[in-house]
C-alpha cells in the first residue's frame, strides 16, 4: 500500500475515512491504537470513579474500555462499525466472564440506537469524523444521553508534530462542536498510547456534559 493510500491511524499522509478501512484494518491485523488494554486516560477516571451508570465506547474497537466499564460493574454497551473488531470484543468478553453488549453499529446512527447512556467513552472516533459529519455525531450523542451525562472524548491533538496518522484537533474544534445543549468542562492535555513509533502522541482529554 502506498504512503498516499494509507487509512487513519498508519504512518502516511491523512485522508478521509471509510467503513471498508477499519474493516480491513482489523481483518489483517492489529491496528496501531489497539494497545490490548485501556488508554491510560480512561483508565485514571475508571480509577477516580467517574465512569457511572450506563456506560458507551462508541468506536469501541475491540472493546477494551466498555470492558474496563463491565469489570468496574457497570452497565456497558460498546459499538463499531467493523465488524471483525466487535467479534474479537465479544471474544474478549467471553474469555473474561464479562457481560457486554457489543453491537456493529455505525456511530453517525446514535439517534437509532433507542439507548440511554450515563457516560459515553470517546477514544479516537471524532479526530476521523469530517467536518461534515461532526453535527449528526453530537445530535446523535444528544439523544442517548440525559441531561447530567457524560462524554470523555481522547482526540489527536493539534500539538503533535508532522502529518501522519489521523488529523490533529485544536480545543476551539471541540468546543464549536458542543455549544447548544453542552459544557464543555475541561480540555486537557493528555496522551494516546500506540503500538508503532514513537508509542504515544499528544491529545486532548475532553469532558463535555449534557445540559
Amino acid at each position: 500500500m502506498a504512503d498516499t493510500e494509507r487509512p487513519d491511524g498508519l504512518p502516511g499522509p491523512r485522508r478521509t475515512r471509510r467503513t471498508e478501512d477499519f474493516e480491513d484494518l482489523y481483518a489483517t491485523g492489529t491496528p496501531p491504537w489497539d494497545i490490548g488494554r485501556p488508554q491510560r486516560a480512561f483508565r485514571e477516571l475508571a480509577d477516580r470513579g467517574r465512569l457511572v451508570g450506563r456506560v458507551l465506547d462508541v468506536g469501541c474497537g475491540t472493546g477494551e474500555h466498555a470492558l474496563m466499564a463491565a469489570a468496574a460493574g457497570l452497565h456497558a454497551t460498546g459499538l463499531d462499525v467493523a465488524g471483525t473488531a466487535v467479534g474479537l470484543a465479544r471474544g474478549k468478553a467471553d474469555q473474561r466472564a464479562l457481560t457486554v453488549e457489543f453491537l456493529i453499529w455505525d456511530a453517525l446512527k446514535l439517534a437509532d440506537i433507542d439507548q440511554s447512556f450515563d457516560t459515553v467513552l470517546d477514544c479516537g472516533l471524532f479526530h476521523v469524523l469530517e467536518d461534515s459529519d461532526r453535527p449528526k455525531f453530537v445530535e446523535g450523542l444528544r439523544t442517548c444521553m440525559p441531561s447530567g451525562a457524560r462524554y470523555y472524548m481522547l482526540c489527536f491533538s493539534d500539538l503533535e508534530p508532522g502529518d501522519w496518522g489521523p488529523r490533529r484537533i485544536r480545543q476551539q474544534e471541540i468546543r464549536d462542536n458542543f455549544t447548544d445543549g453542552w459544557l464543555v468542562e475541561a480540555i486537557e492535555p493528555s496522551i494516546i498510547e500506540i503500538t508503532i513509533d514513537p508509542g504515544r502522541v499528544r491529545a486532548w482529554r475532553a469532558s463535555i456534559v449534557r445540559a
